[in-house]
């Protein structure tokens, strides 16, 4: 759709096709004005749209979509996320990573927790079925960091969140 969608209470928004994705979603816009957000209506599930066109997602959302498993942090899980990242090196997340909420990573280190802290990141997902020590789970929950860990690769982990609408920014 080329032109923006008009929706009573002046908000214009462009809906983001998601078939490039493979997915095909019944595509509705809805406002609600109580909260001032824009939703994305793919049936049964409904995702406030950010400004980039990507999708809001609850960290419990990630949660389902990856088949993960909670570490450390469980009370996190009604946070929202707009973007996620994968990488396993630190030093790129570092320098190229702007404003992400999510991480993605098969690295088991200390220096995983640092750089989420660092980017102020709300969770970090380990892939390929990889478990942090109880040092790390520890120093992630001083931090108020969720931790999961899911057993599928890191190509995989990012298709799933990014076809659900979660994007890089």
């Amino acid at each position: 759709m080329d032109e923006p969608l008009k929706i009573p209470g002046q908000v214009a928004v462009r809906l983001v096709d998601f078939s490039v994705l493979g997915s095909f979603f019944p595509l509705s816009v809805l406002k609600y004005p109580q909260c001032n957000r824009i939703f994305l209506d793919r049936g049964a599930v409904r995702a406030p749209i950010t400004s980039y066109g990507g999708v809001c997602m609850t960290l419990q959302e990630v949660k389902t979509i990856l088949d993960a498993r909670v570490l450390s942090g469980e009370e996190h899980l009604d946070r929202e996320v707009r973007s996620a990242c994968g990488s396993d090196f630190m030093s790129d997340v570092l320098a190229y990573v702007k404003n992400q909420a999510l991480l993605l990573t098969g690295l088991v280190n200390p220096q995983v927790i640092r750089t989420a802290e660092m980017l102020d990141m709300q969770c970090i997902v380990f892939v390929r079925g990889k478990v942090p020590g109880q040092t790390m789970l520890d120093m992630a929950a001083e931090r108020g960091i969720l931790i999961m860990s899911t057993e599928k690769p890191m190509y995989l982990s990012c298709g799933l969140l990014y076809s659900h609408g979660l994007v890089g920014e």
